[in-house]
């Protein structure tokens, strides 16, 4: 004859067994669903640095044609479309990117400035949205 334990063990599982399986499957669901959004935000940080990298390209590119980069006016938009304010306008050979130009990976449009000389600078405003702070991902800091 079976005692009273072993019948309390043949129905199924305690309270506390499927509660400890449970907390188990939270932690486990908790610690992927972090890992993941970690994975993704490194992922969308060299995203833009990649595009970064290639505005750089184009806009060197149409400085070699032109003589001189882009002015903050005229941005990264003359990458695509002669500038109508160009001095001579024959030496403008773009577009000088393939496709329209691009939104950051966190779809806000890259921001360009030109700075002394031929220098300039073209950045993401990162994650927050907001130019100046930590997260700005930039071709010149």
């Amino acid at each position: 004859m079976r005692s009273r334990s072993n019948r309390r063990r043949s129905r199924g599982f305690t309270l506390m067994e499927v509660l400890l399986v449970l907390a188990i499957l939270i932690i486990l669901g908790a610690t992927v669903t972090l890992g993941y959004r970690q994975i993704q935000g490194n992922a969308k940080r060299d995203a833009a640095r990649n595009q970064v990298n290639m505005l750089e390209s184009a806009v060197n590119t149409y400085a070699l044609s032109v003589g001189t980069v882009p002015t903050t006016q005229q941005g990264l938009g003359a990458l695509i479309d002669a500038p109508s304010d160009l001095k001579n306008p024959a030496k403008w050979q773009g577009p000088y990117l393939a496709k329209a130009l691009p939104n950051d990976p966190w779809d806000s449009p890259y921001q360009y400035e030109a700075q002394q000389g031929d220098q300039f600078r073209i950045w993401s405003m990162g994650p927050d949205g907001a130019s100046g702070s930590e997260d700005d991902i930039a071709n010149i800091q």
